[in-house]
């Protein structure tokens, strides 16, 4: 199994992406914390993992805030005794949304979970990393963090964009010590978050136009680009970007 023997930790895994990881994680050996704050929803997907014979805890995990992301990497190190993966994959969504039309406070919502969040998880994770003798931190970018659009904000462009620097820059300053950064880039996927967009369906047809394979992707194809990049099988590849979107930005 490519995780056996590992722990991971992985932030908006109540749903969408971030469930796929966890389960797929499960699947290949790795003992699973479930961050979000879904606690219903992520606390049934902890049921599902453990019914399933996998090991694996929820934690309530709001990433903006500096003080939970400290429980839920304690609580994590607590039940499993080391951390070896971080995903920060809790993101959100803004819609379409021009500059002019976009407020400080819209702004700074997006930007605090989208780009905080990701700074907050790498900076709490890093000293147990370390103590583990290093590891993987994969981080959920976009599409729309490596080009530009018209149907989307540019808030959320922002946000993506800073998590795909702020990957490179965390992946050189800590690869001397064996913790490896990249990020993961989806182009549009059948999620919750897009739930929306795929019901208008002038949008819908707009999006999939956009997209050489001609159709959203799923949450698993994902999650196989983030296992990847969480496993031994990726030792060489750090402040890289993997792009996962269906030929969108090959245009």
């Amino acid at each position: 199994m490519r995780l056996d023997g590992k722990v991971a930790l992985i932030s908006g895994a109540a749903q969408g992406i971030g469930a796929a990881c966890a389960r797929l994680f499960a699947t290949e050996g790795a003992c699973v914390a479930v961050g979000d704050i879904l606690e219903t929803e992520g606390r049934q997907v902890v049921k599902e993992l453990v019914d399933g014979g996998a090991e694996a805890i929820f934690v309530r995990l709001d990433v903006t805030s500096e003080s939970q992301w400290n429980q839920a990497v304690s609580s994590t190190v607590e039940r499993f005794r080391r951390l070896d993966v971080l995903v920060n994959n809790a993101g959100v969504s803004a819609g379409t949304m021009m500059v002019e039309d976009t407020s400080p406070e819209e702004w700074d919502r997006v930007m605090d979970v989208n780009a905080k969040g990701v700074f907050l998880g790498t900076r709490t994770a890093i000293p147990v990393l370390r103590k583990t003798g290093g590891g993987s931190i994969v981080n959920m970018s976009s599409q729309l963090g490596l080009v530009g659009t018209d149907n989307s904000s540019t808030q959320y462009h922002a946000s993506k964009g800073a998590v795909r620097l702020f990957t490179k820059s965390a992946a050189i300053q800590y690869a001397s010590e064996g913790i490896r950064v990249n990020s993961v880039h989806p182009g549009p996927i059948v999620t919750p978050m897009t739930d929306g967009g795929r019901a208008d369906k002038k949008k819908y047809a707009l999006t999939v136009s956009r997209m050489p394979l001609g159709r959203y992707g799923e949450a698993d194809e994902v999650a196989y680009g983030v296992l990847y990049l969480a496993s031994d099988e990726a030792s060489y590849v750090t402040g890289s970007e993997v792009v996962i979107d269906g030929g969108w930005t090959a245009q």
